[in-house]
């Protein structure tokens, strides 16, 4: 992830957004070989095909991937990870960052188990993260998943990481962050929290898919628009080492917040979209410590 941002400048956004696109497509794929494989030979050699998989991929990345920069060895150095969060922009964006992962990956956590317990077969509810992962457009998510076909997703995948990425490169990329985080906070409060039997929740499947994903090629982007190039690394590692954290402990807080309400999952959607909404807001709040309230291109 570091080494694409040191490659481009003016279209850094859409590189990390086609960067991104990969792990969308293996959202889409892996779910859906899993089972598959379940079905025909079992757990372990699923898991076996996937890290086969895995190990492949991970050779050819070793072997291809580089830095602009050469390598400069250096001493290592805790502070060198603690200093960016002196600047404002950068502590609000790993804030920022930091609530809206809080949030983010619940639905695709407890989707399934919303969807069955509205109502949604197993069979129909298993498409479900597929479809979040690829983030096609509503119309051919509904059409597919009605028809449980499971071919021709892997293409639109890429859409709900490229797309909002290129535009972020022409009208901002403080802007279009903005405007995704709130999309999906909308997503979750007007459409996922009220939703009941199936065509609302393949509708927040695709439309939620596509607007969340914006985040994972965003957020690197808005860490190098305001760093030094040869820092870019270590401030991206840093962010990511702060949200994991949330990433970690908000799915254990949903579950809790299903048990609690025994097995309705009304508190895990308001939670989930009150994170996701403050997020959004100290987004907000990492834009205006940066130009202020001006409508202008950040």
């Amino acid at each position: 992830m570091s080494s694409t941002g040191t490659w481009f400048f003016k279209r850094r956004a859409l590189a990390f957004g086609i960067m991104a696109s990969g792990s969308s497509l293996g959202g889409v794929i892996l779910p859906i070989m899993v089972n598959k494989i379940i079905d025909h030979s079992g757990f372990p050699w699923a898991m076996r095909g996937v890290a086969f998989l895995l190990l492949g991929l991970l050779i050819y990345a070793n072997l291809t991937v580089r830095s602009r920069l050469p390598p400069s060895p250096k001493p290592w150095s805790f502070m060198e990870f603690v200093y960016p969060f002196q600047e404002l922009p950068y502590f609000l964006i790993v804030f920022a960052s930091f609530l809206f992962f809080f949030g983010m990956f619940l639905p695709f956590t407890f989707i399934i188990l919303s969807a069955e317990h509205d109502g949604m077969s197993k069979s129909l509810a298993n498409y479900l993260i597929p479809i979040l992962n690829a983030g096609m457009s509503a119309h051919a998510a509904t059409a597919r998943l009605l028809r449980f076909e499971d071919s021709d997703t892997l293409l639109v995948s890429i859409f709900g990481r490229t797309i909002p990425g290129y535009i972020a490169d022409k009208t901002g990329r403080f802007n279009t962050m903005i405007v995704t985080a709130f999309l999906s906070t909308v997503l979750v409060l007007a459409l996922w929290l009220p939703a009941r039997g199936n065509i609302p929740y393949i509708l927040f499947a695709a439309f939620y898919g596509f607007s969340s994903g914006a985040f994972v090629s965003l957020a690197p982007a808005l860490v190098a628009q305001i760093s030094d190039i040869r820092q870019i690394g270590v401030r991206t590692g840093a962010m990511f080492a702060v949200i994991s954290i949330a990433a970690l402990v908000g799915n254990p807080i949903g579950g809790a917040l299903v048990s609690n309400e025994h097995g309705q999952y009304l508190q895990l959607q308001i939670f989930c979209g009150i994170m996701m909404l403050a997020g959004s807001l100290v987004f907000v709040a990492s834009r205006w410590s940066l130009a202020g309230p001006k409508l202008c291109k950040v």
